[in-house]
């Protein structure tokens, strides 16, 4: 079975890869290999109605299965922000780094709590006929006060999950990998990708 991740983003296409590793009869391919597919916008105002767009609008255009991922970091002192805008926080083509720093400098004054912060991540999955299951992940932890380690993309580098001493830019992408809020939206579809393989 071949399945499409519709995005670009190179560091989620090497994540998601990883977490399909064992199931052996899916074949992973990204819009890389689609050079001529024009994604939709992304109008939604949730990560699930974004993720939903994003696997409907390519699976009805490729004509193929396509698994879509909307994610971000939410901070709820800062009214649940960035969210959906997470990946153009400072600006639209603003870059990781940039986003980073205008959150670090939002809560430059902030107390532990205010600080407290969590990733969360929706898995769409769809059919050219339509979505056939979308899931969530969480992953709850705190913005510490500087960039620390020089792994992962996005916001790793100042986030700490609860109970570690280390950033997500600071673990290896081994046990990121494991503990991610990707990883546990991942887990709630494998059933659903086994049956679709077990039905084809």
């Amino acid at each position: 079975m071949e399945l499409v991740l519709a995005t670009h983003n190179l560091h989620k296409v090497r994540e998601i890869r990883e977490m399909f590793k064992n199931l052996k009869h899916i074949d992973v391919r990204s819009l890389v290999h689609f050079p001529g597919y024009q994604p939709p916008e992304e109008t939604g105002t949730s990560f699930k109605e974004n993720a939903e767009i994003k696997a409907a609008h390519a699976a009805k255009a490729l004509q193929k299965w396509v698994l879509a991922d909307d994610s971000g970091l939410i901070v709820p002192s800062l009214d649940g922000r960035p969210g959906v805008y997470s990946k153009r926080y400072a600006g639209e083509d603003s870059s990781d780094a940039e986003n980073r720093k205008k959150l670090l400098d939002e809560l430059s004054s902030a107390t532990d709590i205010q600080r407290s912060a969590y990733f969360e991540c929706c898995l769409a999955l769809a059919s050219p006929e339509g979505i056939k299951k979308t899931v969530k992940g969480i992953v709850e932890g705190m913005i510490v006060d500087s960039e620390k380690g020089r792994n992962g993309f996005g916001y790793d580098s100042i986030f700490m999950k609860n109970d570690y001493d280390k950033t997500f830019g600071e673990l290896d992408e081994q046990t990121k990998n494991r503990i991610s809020h990707r990883r546990k939206a991942f887990d709630k579809l494998i059933i659903t990708l086994e049956g679709i393989v077990l039905n084809r």
